[in-house]
């Protein structure tokens, strides 16, 4: 059993080696609060909720502020010419991307009061992602659709 001694924890291993870990101090583990697997389901959704949020979080600074930039066309294969032409565009869909994101942070500050919440915006994400897909770009489906039916699936079975 470690004991403390001068400002740290020796320990005295089986073959009688010593080994001293310098400032650490004995962990009484039976006193560390523990997650239960209910809790610790829902802090897996609420994560994954939370990248959900930053993913689009991410999404809107590509379409409003980056379009018209090498990283902004390098993203969604754009040339110089038409991210200047739909430049405004790409600004209001980034903007609905930033309501998403909004919207799904409000549910994880509501904590479980905001389950409505986060279901209803998971599920926008989720459409948003298939339309997308079906009529923009099938890389969306993985990008917003999977991650949005993935947090959405963990949510409702975290309740």
């Amino acid at each position: 059993m470690p004991v403390e001694q001068g400002g740290g924890i020796v320990s005295e291993a089986e073959d009688g080696t010593v080994a001293a870990l310098a400032g650490l101090r004995e962990v009484d583990h039976a006193r560390l609060p523990r997650l239960d697997g209910a809790l610790m389901f829902l802090l897996i959704a609420d994560i994954a909720t939370a990248l959900v949020a930053l993913i689009h979080v991410y999404i809107l600074v590509l379409e409003m502020f980056l379009w018209t930039r090498p990283a902004g066309r390098r993203a969604f294969g754009l040339t110089r010419e038409f991210a200047g032409q739909t430049k405004v565009l790409a600004a209001n869909q980034g903007l609905y991307n930033g309501f998403l994101a909004a919207g799904l942070v409000y549910g994880l500050v509501l904590g479980p009061a905001g389950y409505g919440v986060r279901m209803f915006f998971l599920a926008c994400v989720l459409v948003a992602g298939i339309y997308g897909a079906a009529t923009a770009s099938r890389r969306i489906l993985f990008v917003q659709a999977l991650p949005a039916a993935v947090a959405l699936a963990l949510v409702l079975s975290a309740r």
